[in-house]
């Protein structure tokens, strides 16, 4: 934790280029330093971070050209969407700089000046194959299949008067710099591409000025040419804090530089540990503390590219998923070292299965049984028992865990750190069985300290989760009626009032999601074309439709019209309305295996008329079961219930959700249900012969 609470913290993206709309890969960047910022400032940091774009280039200047308008309309067109898309994804930023900025530029023009004044940058001429898009200059031994190593792309040979920048100069003291500041390049293995293909093997003269094209900053003393983008977009992290060339800078550029953290997408960390340190060192400033390249978000099956068409955008999964749910997902599915993957399939199943599922139905449950068994109200009672140490130490040792975690900027695993408190407390209800201590006036004040740990197990979870999912932790926190518990104040278990009282009525956090809905919205809105659908759907997401679509074909009657109905069936033999059915042998029903479960939660399926949710207790195991019962019981009505499931029906898929199981009931003539429940108090998990 942050000793001195005044201590300055400077991080950075790379800027976005704005040559179009970023997708998601881009956005995850803006993400992942948004909830080290927040982080940070929750550890009591003065944090400064800068975000940005970056608005010069050939590329743009084509772009513009072929849309009818200037280079100036075409950024600002282009930089006020990625903004919106930046605040869309609740990223708290300081400040946002565009290198069309005045100040900015003149300061380039400072920079190249003195940099050619003191003799390390000449004139001379380029001539080699030029990617336009990724606007480098490559060698012949440097192309993939001879195209772009980076992008694929065509090369055209080029030969125009450049300025160049004497790299070797300063190589030899970078290499020192990194192999005494082994944390300057994370992760290592970037550091090793580094050392071992550029700079070891001896760094070639870098081309910092064009001719062929106008849209860029004019060198002073010669205008003709115009300052090329690295040398043009990397000081932006001086600049946009008060750095100025002729020494009078500003108390925030001597406050906050130099950056604690770059943070960048591996594809351009060549830049931003080669150039951009070669840079600063010609100019005499300090370099950066750290900088890392964090590994790609990827659709399908590589990077995504709209030249490609498998791009999908933030502001479309919003749409479909909500803000922190999409935060959740690039955060907690992108491994510190190697590349994540995206499709709609897995976006699908990390909404039901962690958020829905293990954290949404947790603070659902918990207010639920707090509101009644007691009015709301929660209270210590100190029953304590020897399973809430082992609950109160998980939670206690995640704290640690996230701090360890985010120090090393492992945001996905200090994540699963989070959902660890949320999953042993799910664990905690199962072990506490809150619905049996109710039924005993003698376990009052036990069933009061069960509740009260949950609620304080929640509270601090909710804390945690705040850099990553802002609005949940907020949403979370108004609900236990409580506010964000401080870092500092993590230390403990038990600092949620005693007395304090909950929301009366929880809200649902998250809707659990029917992925043939969401694929069969995704089809509508992109469309049919063959482009059209990899930009909407990922070829994986169109794989795994298909296969869910095989597995369920042997449902897909019963799922439209008799699904709903599917846990009244089994009672419905000895009604009017039945039919008579075949005769069974012994052996055909000895292959029936009933229980005694216990409904310890349920909810009604939004998208279906009919259908109830159960989280039914069956002995040590508890499954999901759907029931077309909602006409005869509401989901309070269900809680708490002993009932009789049908133990081995194959699982199926109703409404999207999958049944493992079946609950029996009765239905009479005019449609009235009756749940089977054993006329005495069995134990759930009891054999019914």
């Amino acid at each position: 934790m942050c000793k001195d609470c005044k201590k300055p913290y400077y991080i950075t993206t790379a800027i976005a280029y704005t040559s179009g709309k970023p997708h998601i890969g881009n956005t995850y960047e803006i993400v992942l330093a948004d909830s080290i910022a927040r982080y940070k400032r929750a550890q009591g940091y003065d944090v400064f971070f800068q975000t940005g774009t970056d608005e010069h280039g050939q590329k743009i200047e084509q772009k513009a050209q072929d849309a009818g308008v200037t280079p100036q309309e075409f950024v600002d067109g282009v930089a006020a969407q990625i903004k919106t898309i930046w605040d869309l994804m609740n990223t708290s930023y300081d400040k946002f700089i565009r290198t069309t900025d005045k100040d900015h530029e003149a300061q380039v023009q400072k920079i190249f000046k003195k940099l050619y004044d003191q003799g390390d940058i000449y004139k001379g001429y380029y001539e080699g194959l030029y990617c336009t898009p990724c606007e480098s200059f490559w060698t012949e031994s440097q192309l993939v299949d001879g195209k772009c190593p980076d992008c694929g792309r065509e090369v055209k040979p080029a030969r125009e008067e450049a300025y160049f920048f004497k790299m070797s100069k300063y190589a030899d003291r970078l290499i020192e710099h990194i192999n005494t500041h082994p944390e300057f390049i994370q992760p290592v293995s970037r550091k090793n591409e580094m050392m071992n293909n550029f700079l070891l093997p001896g760094l070639q003269d870098l081309c910092v000025s064009r001719t062929s094209f106008t849209w860029g900053i004019p060198v002073t003393f010669d205008p003709k040419h115009v300052t090329y983008v690295w040398l043009d977009a990397l000081t932006n992290y001086i600049t946009g804090i008060g750095y100025d060339c002729d020494g009078d800078s500003t108390e925030r550029f001597k406050k906050y530089w130099p950056a604690d953290l770059h943070l960048i997408g591996k594809d351009i960390i060549r830049f931003h540990t080669i150039y951009w340190p070669i840079f600063l060192m010609a100019l005499g400033v300090p370099l950066p503390k750290q900088v890392f390249g964090h590994p790609w978000l990827l659709q399908g099956e590589g990077k995504m590219s709209k030249s490609k068409g498998n791009v999908l955008y933030a502001d479309t999964l919003v749409d479909f998923f909500g803000v922190d749910a999409v935060r959740y997902f690039v955060l907690h599915e992108m491994p510190f070292d190697n590349d994540g993957v995206i499709s709609w399939e897995l976006m699908v199943e990390r909404v039901n299965s962690d958020l829905a599922n293990i954290l949404g139905n947790l603070v659902n449950r918990t207010i639920s049984m707090s509101n009644k068994y007691f009015g709301g109200l929660v209270k210590k009672t100190g029953a304590a028992e020897a399973v809430d140490g082992d609950l109160k130490a998980t939670v206690l040792d995640a704290v640690k865990k996230v701090d360890e975690k985010m120090e090393q900027l492992r945001v996905a695993d200090a994540i699963t750190e989070i959902f660890g408190i949320f999953r042993r407390s799910n664990k905690y209800i199962d072990e506490t069985a809150p619905w049996t201590l109710a039924k005993d006036e003698a376990k009052k004040d036990r069933l009061a300290e069960v509740l009260y740990n949950l609620t304080e197990a929640i509270t601090i979870g909710a804390s945690l989760l705040e850099p990553f999912m802002p609005e949940t932790s907020q949403k979370i926190l108004a609900q236990l009626c409580t506010e964000k518990r401080e870092l500092s104040a993590m230390n403990e278990f038990g600092r949620y009032p005693d007395g304090g009282k909950v929301t009366e009525k929880p809200e649902i956090l998250f809707a659990r999601l029917d992925l043939k809905e969401v694929l069969a919205k995704v089809e509508a809105m992109y469309g049919s074309s063959e482009e059209e659908k990899a930009a909407g759907s990922a070829e994986t997401s169109a794989e795994a439709a298909d296969s869910r679509a095989a597995a369920d074909k042997a449902h897909e009657k019963a799922d439209s019209a008799a699904a709903d109905k599917a846990a009244s069936a089994a009672g419905q033999a000895g009604t009017e309305k039945s039919e008579p059915k075949p005769e069974i042998t012994y052996d055909d029903f000895a292959k029936l295996q009933f229980a005694v479960g216990e409904i310890i939660a349920c909810e009604e399926v939004k998208k279906s008329k009919k259908l109830l949710c159960s989280q039914v207790k069956i002995g040590s195991e508890v499954r999901q079961i759907l029931s077309g019962i909602k006409s005869g019981y509401t989901p309070e009505q269900m809680t708490g219930k002993k009932v009789m499931v049908l133990m081995n029906l194959a699982p199926r898929k109703m409404a999207g959700l999958e049944s493992q199981g079946m609950l029996l009931c009765a239905e009479d003539a005019d449609g009235n249900l009756a749940l089977m429940t054993p006329d005495k108090d069995m134990p759930s998990g009891s054999e019914i012969c």
